[in-house]
């Protein structure tokens, strides 16, 4: 197999990214539904001058619903957010929340009891959508590796060949090197007449110290899949990030037999179905 480092990097792709890389909308919408009574219950307050009478009124009906006042400056109860307050006092955002006083507070000091009285928000379900839409964002970085997943998942389909995802080593006792207290994952497995190939898939479109621990354990994990007789280790990996990792990619491309990219792949797989 005639490799060429020089040429693999510069095939690496700038994005992965799908159009439903950005928003996961499902997921946006079953947080909102969760919390939808309750909105609708705070609606009761938009418009109202006198916001403290308001939030008596409310409070008397079900305390509760202040629950999810949080969600209103973009936070999560979870998240522990805190504040320093007028006496020099750190405190949770969410005590706030235990009485009139506190949710007065917390509308006035945060800026929402002037936007509820001006009407700047018409209905608090569709603006917490919004807000769940922005806070998504941060769970992009994971939903990357998912879509990187599906889309050799696709491929493979689409070119015939069986395949399973998130293989334990514990179904390879024949590799002893893996069997132990640290069990290996592998993102894909493709069983032939002629071999069975260990998948490793990555895509980095932003650099990182954890590039070169990537590398380095794969360099490491290679010479003890293909020591094993109808084993071979393949990583396919691809992005741009690759570029704050270079040099110790170029190790690994050049001690590891079986690696790719996704403009490389047809050659492994026009291999795997001579082998079917």
């Amino acid at each position: 197999m005639n490799k060429d480092f020089e040429k693999f990097m510069s095939q690496l792709s700038e994005t992965n990214a799908t159009l439903g890389y950005y928003s996961d909308f499902k997921k946006i919408r079953k947080k909102v539904n969760e919390i939808a009574i309750s909105l609708n219950m705070l609606n009761f307050l938009l418009g109202k001058e006198n916001l403290k009478e308001a939030v008596t009124a409310l409070w008397e009906r079900d305390k509760r619903v202040f629950n999810v006042l949080d969600i209103l400056i973009a936070t999560r109860r979870k998240d522990k957010k805190k504040f320093i307050d007028e006496d020099g006092n750190i405190n949770l955002v969410s005590s706030l929340f235990t009485s009139i006083d506190g949710v007065t507070k917390f509308l006035e000091e945060t800026g929402l009891a002037e936007v509820f009285r001006r009407s700047d928000i018409h209905d608090l379900v569709d603006y917490v959508f919004g807000v769940e839409t922005g806070l998504d964002s941060n769970a992009r970085k994971n939903r990357g590796g998912d879509i990187t997943e599906m889309l050799l998942h696709r491929i493979l389909e689409t070119n015939g060949i069986k395949h399973r995802m998130e293989v334990y080593s514990r179904e390879f006792p024949e590799i002893k090197a893996l069997l132990g207290e640290d069990e290996k994952r592998f993102d894909f497995v493709i069983e032939t007449k002629k071999q069975i190939y260990l998948i490793e898939l990555n895509f980095y479109s932003g650099g990182g110290s954890k590039l070169n621990e990537v590398a380095r354990a794969y360099r490491e994990l290679a010479p003890i899949v293909n020591r094993v007789d109808g084993f071979e280790f393949v990583w396919i990996t691809d992005g741009e990030g690759w570029n704050s990792a270079k040099n110790k990619l170029a190790e690994a491309y050049n001690d590891i037999p079986r690696m790719y990219n996704f403009t490389t792949l047809p050659e492994f797989l026009n291999e795997i179905k001579s082998e079917m």
